[in-house]
């Protein structure tokens, strides 16, 4: 043990020494956007609860209506309690909304991503990643030991080059990217990716867990994975894809097989939330308009997503300017490597529909001083 305790204090040493070290602050949501901290009341826009829910009543009411009825928690595995009604009825709307045929409901968007890959891939195949994929992403894709290669980020003739190399030799091909990137808030030519995926036999899968589902017709893959906890203001992950692949997924991932089903509250609240988006559209348009608002008026590049990256290179920097917007009553949390690369540290700021336009106005405002000031 005290070695142990010696690696652990030596290593935290190492992750002070370059402002890297990372802590809990207790933080207590209190509706809207405002959260709660040291006694002070912060405008958030560090939370990915894009379409305003987690406080809704209608969402809040469905999850309790859902404690009174079936418990607290689903008590072990789908396969081995059998199946939840309020589960199945959440994944075939899940599967209605992204155009497939089935859906499989996961304990987290990370347990999903960890878990997929590993049932389609294995040694002797070959996974093609976007360089910016989610960590969870790149975890599944090396749990599944097939040979794993990053595409430079966004770039189809990086993509289409490294198709026409390495996939020949390759039994299966999965490549993986997500539909909008969650620290750059930039989107991914999704048709593009699809079409050379279907020029060379491979399978496209697509995170789509910061996606706003504004557009009309978006482009599709065959494998569309997902979570409940960010628009959707529970908690949890799926994929939507063909009644085979969803079948096989059933019977073959281990982070289904083997991981208690999500308490009964999480499915209910994720289904009501699916109600009130169908019921007020305005809430899937309400971020980007307002994260557009906010890049017109700081002087940064045009919003695409309902996240918008502040780089400012180092995770000292970041720090400072993250202290000073909690000054001024926000909270904007600084991220730092190793969630992105060296020398990239950033303040990300997400849009709620829950956010109010004087405080969008009076943020951008702060934010163009502060890089003025730097």
């Amino acid at each position: 043990m005290d070695s142990l305790d010696a690696f652990a204090r030596a290593t935290l040493d190492r992750l002070d020494a370059h402002s890297l070290r990372r802590r809990l602050t207790p933080t207590e949501r209190a509706g809207g956007a405002e959260v709660i901290r040291a006694g002070r009341r912060l405008v958030s826009f560090s939370c990915n609860d894009y379409f305003g829910l987690a406080h809704d009543p209608r969402v809040k009411a469905a999850a309790r209506n859902a404690i009174d009825r079936y418990g607290t928690g689903a008590a072990a595995a789908r396969l081995v309690t059998g199946d939840h009604p309020l589960a199945s009825a959440l994944e075939a709307r899940l599967a209605a909304h992204c155009g497939k045929p089935a859906a499989r409901l996961f304990g987290s968007g990370y347990l999903a991503n960890i878990a997929i890959a590993p049932v389609l891939v294995g040694e002797g195949d070959l996974v093609l990643l976007d360089a910016l994929s989610h960590a969870c992403m790149l975890g599944g894709a090396r749990l599944s030991g097939a040979r794993t290669l990053r595409i430079r980020h966004n770039d189809l003739a990086d993509l289409e080059a490294l198709l026409a190399a390495e996939r020949p030799a390759a039994g299966r091909c999965l490549i993986m990217t997500e539909r909008v990137f969650s620290m750059d808030g930039d989107l991914a030519p999704i048709g593009a990716i699809a079409a050379l995926a279907e020029r060379f036999d491979a399978w496209l899968m697509v995170d789509n867990a910061h996606d706003l589902g504004v557009e009309a017709a978006p482009a599709a893959a065959p494998l569309e994975m997902g979570t409940l906890s960010k628009g959707l203001a529970s908690y949890g992950g799926y994929l939507a894809a063909s009644a085979p692949v969803i079948e096989l997924m059933t019977s073959r991932a281990r982070g289904f097989v083997y991981s208690t089903g999500l308490p009964p509250a999480s499915v209910a609240a994720a289904l009501e939330a699916l109600d009130v988006l169908d019921a007020e559209p305005w809430r899937r348009t309400r971020p980007l308009e307002l994260a557009q608002r906010f890049t017109r008026a700081a002087g940064l590049p045009e919003a695409a997503s309902a996240i918008v990256p502040l780089v400012v290179g180092t995770a000292e920097r970041a720090l400072e300017l993250s202290a000073a917007l909690e000054r001024a009553g926000y909270l904007a949390v600084a991220i730092r490597p190793p969630t992105v690369a060296e020398g990239s540290a950033r303040l990300r700021f997400a849009f709620s529909a829950a956010h109010r336009e004087a405080d969008v106005d009076r943020l951008a405002g702060l934010v163009a001083e502060l890089r003025i000031a730097a």
